[in-house]
């Protein structure tokens, strides 16, 4: 189970920018039928594009404007983004949400004598742990925070046992 994310956020934009469109040309579309001065006019559109020529700057830039959102829409589209659920061990439906894995091995990583705070982020290729600790000595603290991160790995089985990278910053120092 590898469930991506919703591309909701390029989604919105697009329905806002169709909604904006359609609610102008109902409101103006209205305003012709009841007879008021529309908000936008018809003729002052058609004119101004009527008097556009091709050899301006102007049908170019909006073109190259107008390709770029597209191009950048279907990039959003097409490639994939982190997925919310990792995949485990065992079903083709088994997996765990990606928070519920970080919050997991942030507490086995700060459940480690010593370590007064852990930050933990779950990569594409890894696990990168910073943890904090009061020490003025960390010899060994890293290999103990990395072996009790892969114990709880070991218990969590993922499909792909990822690298752990562990990083350890003293509030003391040994002066």
């Amino acid at each position: 189970m590898k469930r991506r994310p919703r591309r909701s956020v390029p989604a919105v934009l697009v329905a806002l920018v169709v909604l904006a469109g359609c609610v102008l040309a109902a409101a103006v579309a209205v305003q012709t039928i009841i007879g008021e001065k529309p908000w936008v006019s018809y003729d002052a559109v058609a004119s101004a594009l009527h008097d556009t020529r091709w050899s301006d700057p102007l049908p170019a830039i909006a073109g190259g404007v107008v390709a770029l959102i597209g191009l950048l829409l279907l990039v959003t589209a097409i490639v994939p983004g982190r997925p919310t659920v990792l995949p485990l061990e065992g079903g083709p439906d088994s997996g765990a949400s990606r928070r519920s894995y970080r919050s997991t091995l942030r507490t086995a990583a700060s459940t480690v004598d010593g370590v007064s705070a852990a930050k933990l982020k779950v990569k594409r290729r890894g696990i990168v742990s910073v943890v904090t600790t009061g020490r003025t000595n960390t010899a060994g603290l890293a290999d103990a925070v990395r072996a009790a991160i892969e114990h709880r790995l070991a218990q969590i089985g993922p499909a792909t046992v990822p690298a752990v990278r562990v990083r350890v910053k003293a509030t003391r120092s040994a002066s």
